[in-house]
Parts: structure tokens; sequence; C-alpha cells
């Protein structure tokens, strides 16, 4: 079947939820989410606006489905939300789970703006939030070390975080960097040392990737410690 034909065949379909969900989340994708309203949805399943009402309550409810749709796609990037009673291994465990939700974070670069600006968790997001609590204590973590360790690791557990920006005009670096260096000198030096001087480098001043998986490893590591910490010592003889 051409694509033209599928799209005939998808507009005849019934309309429902997912349906909507589903279109609002390509649309986020391919336009931004800027693009996201109950019109362009309506146009691109070849509705009336008004019949997304009976599925939809608002911009609101679509936003927050969206998001759900997103933390399915997660679970399923992650080979699931299970966690076993007890995992030796459950730093790598968490890791390869975070770096999953990463994965999909950055197929939906919309994503992370409109997870922050939510309220409430819904299902998929709270089951996710509960893998990483449940990965930390196979790992024998305490409740109230998970506690912090869920502060710590912050937007990061859900495969996002802030970067540091990268000044837009190339040529004005060298009189950035001279000021800077009279009133910032020590973030100016280090400015300097690691901005990338690869010319054909996509990555800008900042390759995002290997900041999100240093930063990761670094909380990892650090409840890894406290974890050992933590443990009882055995009786002396």
């Amino acid at each position: 079947m051409s694509s033209t034909a599928e799209r005939s065949a998808e507009r005849r379909a019934p309309l429902t939820r997912g349906r909507v969900l589903e279109s609002a989340v390509e649309l986020a994708d391919t336009a931004g989410i800027d693009a996201l309203t109950i019109r362009r949805i309506a146009e691109r399943l070849g509705v009336e606006p008004m019949s997304l009402y009976y599925h939809v309550r608002n911009k609101e409810a679509i936003l927050d489905g969206a998001v759900e749709l997103v933390f399915t796609e997660v679970e399923q990037a992650s080979g699931g939300f299970a966690v076993p009673e007890t995992d030796a291994a459950w730093k790598s465990s968490l890791r390869t789970r975070i770096l999953a939700a990463r994965t999909v974070m950055l197929r939906h670069p919309w994503a992370p703006g409109v997870i922050d600006s939510r309220t409430d968790l819904g299902l998929a997001t709270a089951r996710y939030v509960d893998s990483v609590v449940g990965t930390l204590r196979s790992g024998g973590l305490s409740y109230d070390l998970i506690h912090h360790a869920m502060h710590a690791l912050g937007s990061r557990m859900f495969g996002f975080t802030q970067e540091l920006g990268e000044p837009d005009d190339e040529s004005g670096d060298a009189a950035v960097m001279e000021q800077m260096a009279a009133q910032v000198p020590h973030l100016a030096a280090m400015l300097a040392v690691v901005r990338h001087v690869d010319p054909d480098s996509t990555l800008g001043w900042c390759d995002d990737q290997f900041e999100f998986e240093f930063g990761l490893d670094l909380i990892l590591d650090g409840l890894e410690r406290l974890t050992r910490a933590d443990r009882p010592r055995p009786a002396r003889s």
C-alpha cells in the first residue's frame, strides 16, 4: 500500500484517544511543540477540531497524554520496567535504563520541556520512576539514601539535563573571550580549554552525550560508595 493510500486508510479509521495522542506526538516531532494545536491535530487526522473533544478535554490533556506515550516508549526501549528483588549489577542496570530514556528524549526534543511543565505524574511516568526506585533498592540502598539519590539524579533520570549554552556568534568569540577573561578569568580559562576546535564537529563546544554520561556516572559511583559505607561491617572474631 502506498503512503498516500495508508494516510487515506488512517483517516477513515475510527477516531480514538490513542490516535489523537499519536498524531500529537508526530506533530510535535516534525513541527515543534509550538505547532501543537487542536486545529493542527485535527487537520492531520482529517476531522473537525470539535470531534477531538470527545476524546481529550483540552490541550493540557493532550500534553499529559503525549508524555505518557513517550514513557511508554521508554518502557519499550529499556526492556520493560520490571526490577529483580536483588541485583548485584544495579548500577549498570540503572545506567542502561536511564540511557534508554535519554535515547527516547533525543527522538522527541520537545518532551523535556513538557515534562518539566507537568504537575502530576501519569501512570506510565510513575511506573518509570518506580522502576528507578526499585533498581536502587535492588542494590541494597536504604529508602532514605534512595530519596537523596532521586534529588541528585534530578531530571537526569528522565534522560535529560539543562545544558550549558554555546555562543551563537562564532565571529565574536575572540572579543567575548577577552572581555570574559577580565571579569571571570577562571570561567574564561576553562572555556578556552574545553571548546572544540574540529571544524567538522557537530557537537559545538560541548559533547552533550559525554557530559550526560559523565555526570550520571559520578552520581552512580557516589551512591555505590555510600551504599558500601552504609552496610554493617562483619563482627570481629
